[in-house]
């Protein structure tokens, strides 16, 4: 009877080897069952970043003016700029001395160092809108290894958080001008150090960044000279909810309310799928499983996939109905995601109904 027994115990396991052993493409099983989300902005001046983990239903809120300047923690030595509050930089030609440079000898050139625009010529002075960083353009060159083949640039410092009313459906996320700063950066044996001061400073600060790894960058607030966290780590977050500065073909860069990144720098790739009458894009997301996924649609090089994509506002506010999108995270867990409203649905101590920097969206593991 044993011997029965452990035959057809044998079996069992050879047989469930088997199947396992056919998946030649297992998908990951998510550890969360999915969510409604609610995500607060912040209302109509869009004052927050909302990093947002899919595998975890998790999120950290920071502001959009906590930080200045983030420096990539990969193998490449890159600047980024903060876009939410649309910054901008250009080197200062024949500069060598950064306690030199005066509001006066780069007077010129702050006519040009600006965003939104409508200057498509000035697209040069901010960062790759693509996000890919570790290859892609930045304003601020790729830090040499020499300190002096490293450039001294003037750095727009932006747009503050607008602090006035605003109508509700509407949005303002320009508020006053965050004023200018010259700026120099070498490296720090596997590190950085930033030289920065106001235009017409004669001596200048020091702040020294060491990179770490577990993120995508080590974050800086110049404004309040010291190192910052925003981002959680890289593998951490799989979308951001930010304004967003952006370029149009033939205007330059344009700024947008209601934007969406994925953390392409932290290997997170998405698509959308549109869904063509007569199905409903409901019913598509509802009926949409892993076997439909198509693995040659996700896009890793681009973290505007979802951008602002998902809603309209040119003649009324609305989530598009005929979208969805599919994301692998960095641990290889895929979802899918539908957009459900883009303004808040009722007034609260947060915000009154129908204002806009509210948006809502469901989401499943595939």
């Amino acid at each position: 009877m044993k011997k029965i027994l452990m035959g057809l115990l044998l079996g069992t396991a050879l047989i469930s080897q088997s199947c396992i052993s056919d998946n030649e493409d297992p998908i990951e099983v998510s550890p969360i069952d999915g969510a409604l989300v609610n995500v607060s902005v912040g209302g109509a001046t869009q004052p927050n970043q909302v990093w947002f983990d899919l595998s975890e239903n998790k999120r950290v809120l920071t502001k959009r003016t906590d930080w200045d300047l983030a420096f990539y923690s990969g193998n490449e030595f890159k600047v980024i700029m903060n876009s939410s509050i649309q910054m901008a930089a250009a080197k200062i030609p024949n500069a060598t001395n950064i306690d030199a440079v005066t509001a006066a000898s780069v007077a010129s050139l702050q006519t040009e160092v600006q965003v939104a625009n409508f200057n498509p010529s000035n697209e040069i002075y901010i960062d790759d809108v693509k996000g890919n960083f570790p290859s892609g353009y930045t304003a601020i060159g790729e830090v040499k290894a020499l300190d002096t083949d490293n450039g001294i640039y003037l750095l727009n410092m932006g747009k503050d958080i607008y602090q006035g009313n605003v109508a509700v459906g509407s949005v303002t996320y320009s508020g006053d001008a965050r004023g200018w700063m010259k700026i120099q950066v070498t490296r720090s044996g596997e590190g950085y150090k930033i030289k920065y001061a106001a235009l017409d400073d004669t001596s200048h600060k020091e702040i020294t960044v060491t990179k770490n790894t577990s993120y995508n960058y080590n974050f800086v607030s110049l404004k309040n000279n010291k190192e910052v966290f925003i981002q959680p780590q890289k593998k951490k977050w799989d979308l951001c909810f930010t304004v967003f500065t952006n370029t149009i073909t033939g205007a330059g860069s344009y700024v947008y309310a209601d934007f969406i990144n994925n953390n392409n720098v932290g290997g997170v790739g998405a698509y959308e799928v549109k869904v063509t009458a007569p199905e409903t894009g409901v019913n598509a997301y509802n009926n949409f499983k892993a076997s439909d996924i198509d693995p040659t649609k996700f896009v890793y090089n681009d973290h505007r996939v979802i951008g602002s994509n998902w809603r309209g506002t040119a003649s009324a506010l609305e989530v598009y109905g005929d979208r969805f999108y599919v994301i692998k995270d960095s641990d290889g867990y895929y979802f899918k995601l539908r957009f459900t409203r883009l303004t808040k649905a009722n007034t609260d101590d947060q915000g009154v109904a129908g204002e806009r920097g509210f948006p809502s969206f469901e989401y499943k593991p595939l």
